[in-house]
C-alpha cells in the first residue's frame, strides 16, 4: 500500500424507500470535503459479475426463486464485489459507501425468508472471514411511508412487492441487528425532514474520526 492509510467502509441499510441513495450522496460529499476519495457502490451488484447476478436476483421467476438460492446468489455476488471492488478501493485509501451489505442478508434471507441466522453467519465467515463494515447507518422508517415512496418512484422490483408482513419483519430484524451490534451501528429516523436526516447521517461520521 506504499504507506497510504487504508480507507473506511461505510454501509447504508434500511427497508424499501428509506432514502439510502440520497443519503449516500450526502455522505460522499461530506467525506470528499474531508479530503478522501469516495467509491460508491451497491449490493447486490457493484462490479460486472455481481451486477449480472443482481439481474437474476431482481427478476420475477415462475415458480419463485427458492430462499436458499436467493441467499447463495447474494453471497456469490458479494464475494466478487469484495474481491473486485471493495478491497482494492480500501487498499488504495479510498472510503467506500455501499447501499446494503451483509446485514441485509441477515434481515431479508435470514429472518424475513426464514432461513435463520446460522445459515447467513456460515456464509459470512466463508466469504468474508473477519471483514466487516466500519460503520453501518440504518435508516429506519415505517413500512407504510417507505412503500409510499417506492410507489412514487415507479421502479419497483420483486422485493418491493413483497407483503406488508414481510416488510414489517425486515424492519424489526434491522432494529434487532442494530441492537445486537451497537459498536458499529447508527440508527437514523428516516421519517424526519430531508435536512434532519442528512444532518444525522453526517453526524454519524464522528465515530470514525
Amino acid at each position: 500500500m506504499s504507506g497510504r492509510a487504508r480507507g473506511r467502509f461505510l454501509v447504508l441499510e434500511g427497508g424499501e424507500g428509506a432514502g439510502k441513495s440520497t443519503c449516500a450522496a450526502t455522505l460522499a460529499r461530506e467525506i470528499e470535503s474531508m479530503g478522501h476519495e469516495v467509491v460508491m457502490t451497491r449490493e447486490p451488484g457493484g462490479c460486472e459479475l455481481a451486477e449480472d447476478i443482481r439481474a437474476m436476483l431482481m427478476r420475477d421467476w415462475t415458480p419463485g426463486m427458492p430462499a436458499m438460492s436467493e441467499l447463495l446468489l447474494m453471497f456469490a455476488a458479494r464475494a466478487a464485489h469484495i474481491a473486485q471492488k471493495i478491497e482494492p478501493a480500501l487498499a488504495r485509501g479510498s472510503w467506500v459507501i455501499s447501499d446494503r451489505f451483509t446485514d441485509a442478508s441477515y434481515v431479508y434471507q435470514g429472518v424475513a425468508r426464514g432461513l435463520g441466522q446460522e445459515a447467513v453467519a456460515t456464509l459470512e465467515t466463508l466469504v468474508q472471514g473477519q471483514f466487516r463494515p466500519d460503520l453501518v447507518i440504518l435508516l429506519d422508517i415505517s413500512v407504510e411511508i417507505g412503500l409510499q415512496r417506492v410507489a412514487v418512484r415507479q421502479d419497483d422490483n420483486r422485493f418491493d412487492r413483497e407483503s406488508i408482513s414481510f416488510h414489517e419483519k425486515v424492519r424489526q430484524a434491522y432494529l434487532a441487528q442494530a441492537a445486537a451490534h451497537p459498536e458499529r451501528y447508527c440508527v437514523v429516523d428516516a421519517a424526519q425532514s430531508l435536512e434532519q436526516v442528512e444532518a444525522s447521517v453526517v453526524d454519524a461520521l464522528k465515530v470514525l474520526a
